[in-house]
């Protein structure tokens, strides 16, 4: 069956469908129960499945991630919500030092199957904490998955097939995303939760990113194809591991590729990619790799997120650097 729907809605149907169907799954975080989380993600939720599966636990996300790991010894597939981006950083010890090595300490014996659900990226013209870009710490974290929807469709589907994973999953969801609606399909995920998706053909560039920058992308490329430029759009979705045969097959086809991000590019997610890439397909680059950023500075306050965030008239300079060589 085909619906339509906002990112939002999608996720919770996701988490509504996971809760259904494993009463060994559990949600956690700070204001999901009555309230619904600040963006409304778990509304409904805790009244269907009851406190002691959709947990309001106290403002500390150390101690949330913390239970959580306890949770998972035990036999639970806890799902954490921290509410902002901004706010996982108390818990990044648990996060890194813990939750990341406990299956390689037990030599694989004890799964840590632990979701946490973290709102990241800007575009919403929120305050100081509430708009960072934080994947490159944990994709940089060996033992920590990290994935990244664009789409409602996707956002169904791989809340589901993160819980069901019995590794540590970091979901990241991209904020601006929430409101927008799209068509799912919630009898067939097309793809599996770490495969790269060509959301666009195009034969003279390859256009990669992640989160909401898919969108931005896909606004370069209709831009570009009214001056007789035609753009592929890759939507990564997985930021560890990243399914690279799709982005490096595209480039051996367009010889030309851009990475956007709203992170800044220094040690980044697209530095990574673009430096693979470029191992991988060489002779077939007619251009080096570029990359479109957020500066390499904190991010700024409201009134300064557009000048900070990539657009699609950074993207469509880095389309035009890129055909000049």
């Amino acid at each position: 069956m085909t619906e339509s729907m906002p990112f939002s809605r999608a996720l919770n149907a996701g988490l509504r469908r996971a809760l259904s169907e494993n009463d060994r799954v559990l949600l956690m975080g700070e204001d999901i129960g009555p309230l619904g989380g600040v963006f409304r993600v778990t509304e409904g939720l805790q009244a269907d499945f009851g406190p002691r599966r959709v947990i309001d636990t106290p403002l500390a996300e150390a101690g949330i991630v913390g239970t959580a790991i306890g949770l998972a010894m035990a036999g639970f597939r806890p799902v954490c919500e921290i509410q902002f981006d901004g706010f996982v950083f108390p818990a990044f010890d648990q996060i890194t030092a813990q939750l990341a090595k406990i299956t390689y300490r037990h030599e694989g014996a004890l799964s840590m199957p632990v979701v946490i659900r973290i709102p990241y990226g800007g575009h919403i013209g929120a305050v100081e904490h509430h708009q960072e870009s934080p994947e490159a710490y944990f994709a940089h974290t060996p033992g920590l998955r990290v994935v990244s929807p664009s789409t409602p469709h996707d956002a169904y589907w791989m809340i589901q097939e993160a819980i069901a994973s019995p590794d540590p999953v970091i979901f990241l969801e991209p904020k601006s995303r929430y409101w927008q609606k799209g068509e799912v399909d919630t009898d067939d995920p097309a793809l599996t939760l770490h495969a790269s998706r060509v959301v666009r053909r195009g034969t003279d560039v390859t256009l990669v990113g992640h989160g909401a920058m898919v969108s931005v992308l896909l606004q370069a490329a209709a831009l570009a194809e009214g001056e007789g430029t035609s753009c592929e759009v890759i939507d990564v979705r997985s930021l560890s591991p990243v399914d690279f045969d799709p982005i490096v097959d595209s480039v051996r086809r367009t010889g030309r590729m851009v990475y956007a991000q709203e992170a800044p590019g220094f040690v980044s997610v697209g530095s990574e990619i673009a430096a693979t890439v470029t191992e991988r397909a060489f002779y077939s680059l007619e251009a080096p790799v570029l990359r479109v950023s957020g500066f390499d500075i904190p991010f700024p306050p409201a009134k300064y997120e557009a000048a900070y965030l990539p657009d699609a008239d950074r993207i469509l300079e880095a389309v035009d650097r890129a055909l000049a060589y």
